[in-house]
Formats: C-alpha cells, sequence, structure tokens
C-alpha cells in the first residue's frame, strides 16, 4: 500500500467522478481522506487536471504533492468523451441544468444528414464557450451573468475536434464519442450541431472517458479510494 510519503512525493489518481458532484467536491474529499487516514499536513497539495461540470461523470485525473506541478502538462492532452445530444429542443445551458426554452422540426432528419453534418465539425473550429459555464467576463463568470439575467457577448474560441463519431440513433436521441483538444465545451458542440443540422439540440448525458493515454477504465470511485485507505491504518 502507498504511504503519506509516496502521496507527497507525488501520485496521479485516476478517479471515475460521479453525476451531479463538482470536481472541486471531488478533489475535497479526497484531500480530507488523506490527511485524516494517513496524517497528512493540511496544506497538503491536491488538485485536478482539467474540470466536469456536475452533470457530467468520468475521468478526473487528481495529482497529489509534488506531482501538482504536471497538471497544466496533463490539461494539454486531448480528451475522449461519450454522451447523448437530445435533437429537436433547446435550453439556455446547452443541458439539463436549465430547461427547454425552445422546440424544433426533426421531420427532416435522417441518418444520412447526421452522418454528414459531423464532418462539419472535424478539425479546427471556432466554438463560443455556453454562457453557464466559469469563464469570467469582466471579472464575473459568465454562469454568474446567465443567472442574474445579464446578456453578455462571448467571444469565439479555436478548439480541435479529432474526432467525431455518432454510434446510436434513435431519434430524438443521438449517442456520440468525441476526441477533442483542451477547451473544448461539448455543450457547445450539442448546440451547434442542432443548429447545424436544421434542428435544435441540447446535451443530456456526458462521460469522459480518456485524457491522453489515461482511461477511465482504470479509474476508480472516491469511496472506494477511501475504504483502501483504511487498509493502511
Amino acid at each position: 500500500m502507498k504511504t503519506a510519503e509516496d502521496y507527497q512525493n507525488g501520485q496521479i489518481l485516476l478517479i471515475d467522478k460521479p453525476l451531479n458532484w463538482t470536481s472541486f467536491q471531488a478533489v475535497n474529499k479526497l484531500k480530507w481522506a488523506l490527511i485524516t487516514k494517513l496524517n497528512l499536513p493540511k496544506k497538503f497539495k491536491i488538485g485536478h487536471a482539467g474540470t466536469l461540470d456536475p452533470l457530467a461523470t468520468g475521468l478526473l485525473l487528481v495529482c497529489t504533492g509534488k506531482f501538482t506541478k504536471r497538471i497544466t502538462e496533463l490539461q494539454g492532452q486531448a480528451k475522449e468523451y461519450t454522451g447523448t445530444f437530445y435533437i429537436g429542443a433547446t435550453t439556455p445551458s446547452y443541458d439539463l441544468e436549465t430547461e427547454i426554452d425552445q422546440t424544433f422540426s426533426t421531420d427532416h432528419i435522417d441518418d444520412a444528414l447526421i452522418h454528414d453534418t459531423i464532418k462539419q465539425f472535424l478539425g479546427e473550429i471556432d466554438q463560443k464557450p455556453p454562457i453557464y459555464s466559469a469563464i469570467k467576463k469582466d471579472g464575473v463568470r459568465l454562469y454568474e451573468h446567465a443567472r442574474a439575467g445579464e446578456t453578455v457577448e462571448i467571444a469565439t474560441r479555436k478548439t480541435t475536434i479529432h474526432e467525431f463519431e455518432i454510434t446510436r440513433i434513435a431519434l430524438p436521441e443521438i449517442d456520440f464519442r468525441v476526441v477533442c483538444s483542451k477547451g473544448t465545451y461539448i455543450r457547445s458542440l450539442a448546440f451547434d450541431f442542432g443548429k447545424a443540422i436544421g434542428s435544435g439540440s441540447h446535451l443530456t448525458a456526458l462521460r469522459r472517458t480518456k485524457i491522453g493515454d489515461y482511461d477511465v477504465k482504470n479509474g476508480i470511485a472516491v469511496t472506494v479510494f477511501e475504504n483502501s485507505l483504511d487498509s493502511n491504518n
């Protein structure tokens, strides 16, 4: 079993983040477990290499001790996601955080159109982050502007979609797999895909499956990690 010294020298933990947890909550839970069960100092360094929204599950890379210096490097690696688009409706947050605000026809959509439309999103694209995101505008997070009912001009950003695959079509649902660069918003991809297909779309499920060579198949739940520390005592 790993010791307190091992965690201070540096570890990369592959955590499978559960639904409805923030990434911050997951890291805090791990930090508290390490401090209380291994007697690590309260100033023990720990952090994650890329946020997952509360409504997303999957791979969270958590660096401890000296390995927190590797967070920037890990954040820059390509990420793989799987999930579901709901076609024919949009929400202000582009996902299930907010209620449907508009509905659209899907009568014209068939498998061929879906597969043809994804080609528009391969390679480098311009993407506008969702208004319900943690990016700051004039020192205030965008989601705070959104919740206050304020209209904010959001600049587009360059991002790269390396792979975009449709894995199931059962309208109004479409399942997908995407491999993308750092800073890609899958919620924005859902919204933009809906517009490109002549309808609307929002994200109803999202799971991060890979970051670089790290795979969620090798990840563990926070509770399983906590329990594993008990055997050290």
